[in-house]
């Protein structure tokens, strides 16, 4: 069995957004198309609490993209974003959501961020993502969305962790691109074993 996932296609994340990236709103019709060509489709959503210690704002002594230390390693800390229940959290308006078996939500814990669709970003707090595929029998993943660099692939990295055929399809993900994140995203990628389109 095959999923694609699709990766945080939501308004902040595009154009006009709180953490916009480039273009990110053209990826939309590209993955409306590839779902209905998987036996199931998985969505991720960011879903932030206001207050979510991610956020920049919450750090009266850094700014947006400096990084801190968390009890969990090294943290890029961001301007606020995908708060729950706000328009910037919502999908975009284009995204077919009618073709989601499941909405995967992430980030919702104030104390921890959650860039990978499989673990919060201790590497061990699980989503569900990985009991949801197996009890589906679901051996074959493909990533879209947004961002590249980011929460794409982390999620394509745990999935090949977790024993999944991994694919990321470059051409229907766009990428933030911070001090080179994009080409050191690709080569971890390539290192974990994911298959990059």
């Amino acid at each position: 069995m095959q999923a694609l996932i699709v990766v945080d296609i939501q308004n902040d994340f595009c154009p006009g957004g709180a953490l916009a990236v480039e273009h990110g709103n053209r990826i939309v019709a590209s993955v409306n198309a590839m779902m209905t060509n998987y036996d199931a489709v998985i969505f991720t959503q960011d879903w932030h609490p206001a207050d979510h210690s991610s956020f920049a704002s919450q750090h009266d002594d850094k700014g947006p993209y400096e990084v801190t230390q968390m009890p969990y390693g090294p943290q890029v800390l961001w301007p606020d974003h995908c708060v729950q229940g706000t328009q910037g959290a919502a999908f975009h308006s284009d995204l077919e959501t009618r073709h989601a078996d499941l909405i995967i939500r992430k980030g919702f814990r104030r104390e921890i961020d959650s860039y990978s669709a499989f673990f919060e970003n201790d590497h061990t707090t699980p989503t569900g993502l990985d009991g949801y595929c197996k009890s589906r029998a679901i051996t074959d993943l493909t990533f879209v969305g947004l961002a590249t660099d980011f929460c794409v692939a982390y999620s394509a990295m745990d999935a090949a962790a977790c024993g999944y055929k991994a694919t990321v399809h470059l051409a229907s993900c766009r990428a933030i691109d911070l001090n080179g994140s994009f080409d050191k995203a690709c080569d971890d990628m390539k290192n974990a074993g994911v298959t990059l389109l």
